[in-house]
């Protein structure tokens, strides 16, 4: 399995790859939203963990780009964020939002939330 990690912050980026490694995910990495569209266009993964806040191409506006993209529209994403957003919740998950973690999250918690959606694809 291949994850695409897409988030601005070094220390995330560092979590996320080490907590999904020991879970035996191939990981890759982009530093903010067009990167990662372009990444997710050559890599093809099977889930994309995406940071809402970043400069430049926030996350919602990625995730737009990843949608109207028929290369990548179907790529289940996870959403990271610091914080909650139970209000846009719905309106993410029918833009193939499969789930949502908040930061600070543990490197483990990203890996088992990966691991389920894959479990239940």
């Amino acid at each position: 399995m291949k994850v695409l990690v897409i988030d601005d912050e070094p220390d995330i980026r560092m979590v996320a790859q080490v907590g999904l490694t020991a879970a035996g995910i191939d990981v890759v990495m982009a530093t903010g939203g067009l990167e990662g569209v372009l990444r997710a266009r050559e890599e093809q993964p099977d889930v994309i963990v995406l940071d809402v806040m970043m400069p430049g191409m926030d996350g919602y506006a990625t995730l737009a780009a990843l949608r109207k993209d028929p290369d990548t529209a179907n790529i289940p994403v996870v959403l990271l964020t610091a914080k909650t957003l139970s209000d846009t919740d719905g309106k993410l998950r029918g833009q193939g939002v499969v789930d949502i973690l908040t930061k600070p999250f543990l490197p483990r918690q990203l890996a088992e939330r990966i691991a389920r959606i894959k479990g239940s694809a």
